[in-house]
């Protein structure tokens, strides 16, 4: 069952109805504009005869063996927790993209809740993504692996979002064109959400290398646009926010042990992210490492996936086997002999 077809929704979709080895049985929307359409029509793929609902009572009453929830981030961040609770009694297995990667982050009152309703239902929930899911808890734990001594741990992920066109998404949900004249964002309620999701991968990788102890720190920064800037999803005028820096830092009796950055700009052509790369991994210890990560954006015209799509996508293509063979429970990456301090 396939639930949201945003961009990642979609793109998930177009795997499952082109793939020989999975049956599409379900798929919610959001819209009443999709509600009633068949998936092949969402997808831009041939007739199936699964039409999309916005009746999550017929859904919870489906049969599926697994439930692909790719719907975005939301205000608050536990708004998908009905949803996913629901499911997980109603015995499907669920794969989300919305959070969740590590809720013991959280403390054991909101992993024991998950677990209650995997125990119920005899279903695995498994929390994936790139980032959260892959760059820190995969990739930069690898790098510890092969690492002599290990002091600390950057990660930096720079995004350009100019092409995202939901309005609320961008202006709500990312802070986009948000005027600091009139509103203070860093002190509102996206520094909570975004630490609530990001902290998730702090706490996974703490706990993989053996760290206890920890505090996290906000470091956040606002870019402000020089002049007005035109995206996806509308205008940003100048001397608002066209760029959102999201930064903590994890240390341990105040020495910085874990940095990343989350930065989304409007305007990737500014001087401050001209030229970066996706994602870099920076490695001090014995030796010093960076690894580089750039997507390539597809060469032909034909294909209108972008590259974070079908990243995405593909993470959660391939957690598909490994949560039907998992016990009931919450799922978290499984790491292979990483550093550990102490």
């Amino acid at each position: 069952m396939q639930w949201a077809t945003g961009s990642i929704g979609r793109t998930c979709l177009r795997a499952v109805l082109d793939s020989p080895d999975h049956e599409l049985v379900g798929l919610v929307v959001y819209s009443e504009r999709k509600a009633g359409q068949d998936a092949g029509t969402i997808a831009r793929r041939d007739p199936t005869g699964v039409i999309a609902t916005r009746d999550i009572e017929q859904v919870i009453a489906m049969e599926a063996d697994v439930v692909l929830h790719t719907p975005r981030i939301q205000l608050a961040y536990d708004a998908h927790d009905a949803d996913l609770c629901r499911l997980l009694r109603s015995g499907k297995n669920v794969i989300t993209t919305a959070g969740n990667h590590y809720p013991g982050a959280h403390g054991p009152q909101r992993l024991a809740v998950f677990d209650q309703a995997c125990a119920d239902g005899g279903s695995t929930l498994f929390g994936v993504g790139v980032s959260p899911g892959v760059i820190g808890e995969r990739l930069a734990m690898a790098l510890t692996g092969i690492s002599l001594d290990l002091d600390a741990i950057d990660i930096a992920e720079v995004v350009d979002a100019s092409a995202m066109v939901s309005p609320d998404f961008v202006f709500t949900v990312m802070g986009m064109g948000t005027d600091p004249k009139t509103t203070d964002l860093l002190a509102g309620p996206l520094p909570p959400l975004y630490r609530s999701l990001y902290s998730e991968t702090l706490a996974y990788m703490a706990d993989q290398l053996g760290l206890v102890g920890y505090d996290i720190e906000d470091d956040h920064h606002l870019e402000l646009a020089p002049s007005d800037v035109q995206v996806g999803a509308g205008l940003i005028r100048e001397g608002t926010v066209v760029a959102t820096e999201w930064r903590w830092h994890l240390s341990v009796g105040g020495r910085r042990r874990i940095s990343l950055a989350i930065i989304w700009t409007m305007a990737p052509q500014l001087p401050r992210y001209a030229g970066r790369p996706h994602w870099v991994v920076q490695v001090s210890g014995q030796p010093d490492m960076t690894m580089t990560i750039e997507l390539h954006e597809p060469t032909s015209a034909a294909v209108r996936t972008s590259a974070v799509q079908s990243v995405t996508a593909g993470v959660v293509m391939r957690a598909i086997p490994v949560v039907l063979a998992a016990p009931p429970g919450v799922l978290a990456p499984v790491g292979f002999a990483p550093y550990r301090f102490g």
